[in-house]
């Protein structure tokens, strides 16, 4: 009996010492106990074993498979090549020489917090930007998001199976984004990415240093931005230090109960978090001396930066952001439309890639992300005039695996290999022709869309329209 009792004391302390390293650890985050308030509760869609045989496939990793077939099981890529044959039990679709790549993912997307239908007011009041601050890091994309946005399906039609929706780019700091499955849901949580980073959008140029000055507020030039980063990342790091202290006297607490944690504040705890990787920083960025200045200032904090957003003079910085490993997320031919985006080449992704960057290509709007491949042509095509060859295969790397890449999910998706996420796109030609539209689209091994069948093709209460009447439902 005393040695049963002797194990029970020892169980329980190993289990009041286990939840004190728990509460530490959530504690040493500057969150509550609860690590994530809003956490994923997606849940894949119904799904059957499915083989595609005699296709093209476009593997995102550089590879032209001709006459391949691949195998779709549990929601995962379980084989892919040529002379396999189908199981007994999986559904059998012959692609005819189609093509077949890995679901489209679009970095770059205000889908759901930018939400159709909008008028005019919406462009001022919509729920993409939080205005009352250079800096907002507080704020979440997810709490803007409509999930009933009929952009969704749009863009899903269009092969994209996986978004980072942004909050938008008034801001030196505008809050984190999320990355979400293009699934039917009712919520945004039903959506959310399972196991995905946040990310911390920022801003450098013209947009924080135009949308405050009027208002009395810093900043109203380019050297009152990185002034404003750098007071905030110095916040951040004292913000940090006194988490930290507070974790390490942790084991002295017993002999002060009462000692109370740092206050938490919302803004800090996410810049705390980027500074510690937890959170990915993506910047909207046009100029080659922004990005070097921004870089600069992420190395003087310790902070690593995944990807520039528009980065339209990228290509004059290619070798430093190869160096740096850092990815920049193009247009094909937007330019010229404000002052940081006049000086434009439609072969910056191109360039990008021949100087061996990461270079992705993304949408900001949805009518881009609805037609993503055409976007790679043009770029290719511009490569191909500046004497840049880019074949198909390495091509669709920009849409697929090095958007994955700095999503850092790249384990999960972005390319079609065992073990990876079956997201899957049949597509009724080359991707790239004008001619060619999306015939299938698997998510984790569903078909969420089927170009030939109505059922597969949800339509949202705002695309119904209104009895010709006009007289209100």
């Amino acid at each position: 009996m005393q040695m049963l009792n002797a194990i029970d004391g020892f169980l329980l302390r190993a289990v009041l010492a286990l939840a004190f390293v728990v509460s530490a650890f959530a504690q040493s985050t500057g969150t509550s106990a609860l690590a994530d308030p809003y956490p994923s509760t997606y849940k894949p869609l119904p799904r059957t074993d499915t083989f595609i045989a005699n296709a093209i496939i476009l593997d995102g990793r550089g590879h032209r498979l001709e006459g391949a077939s691949i195998l779709l099981r549990d929601g995962k890529i379980v084989s892919i090549g040529a002379d396999l044959k189908a199981p007994g039990n999986a559904v059998v679709i012959d692609a005819h020489s189609r093509w077949i790549t890995p679901g489209l993912v679009d970095v770059h997307s205000h889908l759901g917090d930018f939400a159709a239908p909008f008028t005019p007011a919406d462009l001022k009041f919509s729920d993409v930007n939080e205005t009352s601050d250079p800096n907002t890091a507080q704020v979440w994309a997810l709490h803007s998001v409509n999930a009933q946005d009929p952009q969704f399906s749009r863009v899903r039609a269009g092969g994209v199976t996986t978004l980072q929706v942004l909050p938008g780019s008034t801001n030196l700091f505008g809050g984190r984004g999320v990355v979400l499955k293009n699934v039917p849901a009712t919520t945004p949580q039903a959506m959310e990415f399972p196991g995905a980073k946040p990310s911390l959008k920022m801003a450098c140029g013209e947009n924080p240093k135009n949308n405050y000055g009027e208002k009395g507020r810093s900043p109203t030039s380019r050297m009152g931005n990185v002034a404003g980063d750098r007071e905030a990342w110095i916040k951040a790091q004292e913000y940090q230090r006194k988490w930290d202290q507070y974790n390490r006297n942790a084991k002295d607490r017993k002999n002060d109960p009462d000692a109370e944690p740092p206050a938490r504040d919302l803004r800090l705890e996410t810049l705390a978090a980027a500074l510690r990787g937890d959170i990915l920083v993506h910047i909207h960025c046009y100029r080659a001396d922004d990005m070097a200045i921004m870089l600069d200032t992420a190395k003087e904090f310790g902070v690593k930066i995944a990807a520039f957003h528009h980065a339209v003079e990228a290509y004059k910085i290619a070798d430093l952001l190869a160096e740096r490993g850092v990815c920049a997320a193009v247009w094909p031919d937007w330019w010229g439309y404000k002052m940081e985006a006049y000086d434009g080449n439609r072969a910056n992704a191109a360039d990008l890639d021949a100087a061996g960057a990461c270079v992705m290509l993304h949408s900001d709007i949805p009518v881009d992300a609805e037609r993503f491949p055409l976007d790679a042509a043009i770029a290719m095509g511009a490569g191909r005039r500046a004497g840049i060859d880019i074949s198909e295969e390495r091509a669709i790397q920009w849409l697929t695996w090095n958007p994955a890449k700095a999503l850092g999910l790249e384990d999960r998706i972005g390319s079609l290999e065992p073990g990876k996420n079956a997201d899957v796109v049949v597509w009724s030609g080359d991707p790239f022709s004008v001619y060619t539209k999306a015939d299938l689209v698997f998510i984790d091994g569903a078909l969420v869309y089927d170009r030939h069948d109505p059922k597969r093709q949800p339509l949202s209460d705002f695309e119904l329209g209104q009895p010709s009447s006009g007289v209100q439902p």
